[in-house]
């Protein structure tokens, strides 16, 4: 049986990109989009690592997390990938990772309602910045 507690962070984190990745897709089918460019371009503006470091910077700041699920960030945060993509600082990079590792991990201890309610929280933070820049 798996136990996501005993988990390895970055298992957590792949877990958490792909459950992460359907929910921006849907959320851009949900806004009427459809047409392939469209789309890449959506999900650019919720799926890369800055945005992903934003939203789990601003839970830790504002208190949003339990203390359960601030040590899976701080797990996340702490874990050692091996290598960082060329256009993102290691700071940022190890946010983003700890922002999967935290989806992942409530995904798979199926807590449902705390999953949605905290990628919500996310896709309203993404979008309340990208009206701001524009």
């Amino acid at each position: 049986m798996m136990q996501p507690k005993q988990m390895n962070a970055l298992a957590l984190a792949y877990m958490g990109d792909v459950v992460y990745e359907m929910a921006v897709r849907r959320r851009l089918l949900e806004k009427g989009l459809t047409r392939p460019n469209d789309l890449h371009r959506g999900a650019v503006r919720y799926v890369n690592a800055r945005a992903q470091a934003s939203v789990v910077t601003f839970w830790l700041e504002t208190d949003v997390l339990t203390e359960e699920e601030q040590a899976v960030v701080r797990r996340g945060k702490n874990a050692k990938s091996g290598s960082v993509p060329k256009r993102v600082d290691v700071h940022t990079y190890r946010y983003s990772t700890a922002f999967e590792a935290l989806i992942g991990y409530i995904y798979l201890t199926e807590r449902r309602d705390r999953l949605e309610e905290l990628i919500k929280q996310a896709f309203e933070r993404l979008e309340a910045e990208s009206t701001e820049t524009t």
